[in-house]
């Protein structure tokens, strides 16, 4: 499968600060990959040089088989800011008309484009009078607009409220399903977490970690948490059972111990038999994985 965007060996420096040091990367057609690290990681300088809009010193770039930047890749090519802005006195309608027109498409598509993000109702209401996450939703119509192969998303659910996050991941989805590939920067690492399919950690302009989230766990190595909660009156018995165990919380018991170990204290665990009423497994979470990759890099 050819690539809908591939970054080889991709430097880029700004004076003697090099934002980008010899990063490579790709991103297949359907996939969503979350493009994480901190202010100054080298994010925005990324999506810049994919959207053709800066140059860099080496490496190579290609999207959707082509250059950066060149006419027939900007039409496969569709990006949302974190912060999108429109004319006020414009309606949504004609806004998204406008956009049509630009990008040589009917621009009787602006209703059914705003009924995708959940604007119908307020298409005929001017801009100006729109909340940050309506604001929001009107650029992410304008991203749907010709069916682009590759989404280049900074913060896309900057100002959205927790349902209409929601219907934005339920909308990625679909267009994935559809083939697009989709390139998304967030720091809301929890809805990273369960809606993407891949995760690139980016540090001091390094590519520090990349690969699904539990390929990611594999390479932080950090420890696994198990909470089990004793039979009434049996926590005494379980921490005198199992080795390492602590109190936790009203009646239960925490343990902690490697990836590689996870199996084995299961084990021990289950053949306590009707002294353990419950038990919950806690992996890593993506917030502890960025963490882990972030500080071994010394940011």
């Amino acid at each position: 499968m050819n690539s809908t965007l591939t970054i080889s060996h991709l430097t880029k420096r700004f004076g003697e600060v090099a934002a980008l040091s010899d990063v490579s990367l790709a991103v297949q057609p359907g996939q969503r990959v979350a493009l994480l690290g901190h202010n100054g990681a080298g994010k925005s300088t990324m999506m810049k040089i994919v959207l053709g809009l800066i140059g860099f010193d080496d490496g190579a770039v290609r999207v959707c088989g082509g250059s950066p930047g060149a006419a027939n890749v900007r039409a496969q090519v569709a990006y949302l800011p974190e912060n999108a802005a429109f004319h006020p006195a414009l309606t949504g309608e004609e806004q998204i008309r406008h956009y049509l027109r630009l990008r040589g498409e009917n621009p009787r598509l602006a209703p059914d484009l705003l009924a995708r993000v959940g604007l119908r109702d307020a298409a005929a209401r001017r801009i100006g009078t729109y909340s940050k996450g309506m604001r929001q939703r009107v650029g992410l119509a304008q991203t749907l607009i010709g069916s682009p192969r590759l989404l280049v998303l900074d913060e896309p659910t900057s100002g959205l409220d927790p349902v209409s996050r929601r219907d934005f991941y339920a909308l990625l989805d679909g267009l994935a399903a559809e083939g697009a590939a989709i390139l998304l920067s967030s720091h809301v690492l929890t809805e990273v977490e369960a809606r993407t399919d891949r995760i690139l950690i980016l540090s001091g302009g390094r590519l520090e970690a990349e690969g699904t989230l539990p390929d990611l766990r594999r390479k932080a190595d950090l420890p696994v948490t198990l909470i089990a909660t004793p039979a009434a009156g049996r926590q005494g018995d379980v921490l005198a059972a199992l080795s390492g165990a602590q109190p936790h919380g009203p009646g239960q018991v925490r343990l902690t111990c490697r990836q590689d170990q996870k199996l084995a204290l299961l084990s021990a665990i289950t053949a306590l038999g009707a002294q353990i009423a419950d038990l919950d497994l806690i992996p890593p979470s993506l917030e502890d994985i960025y963490t882990h990759f972030s500080r071994r890099s010394g940011q």
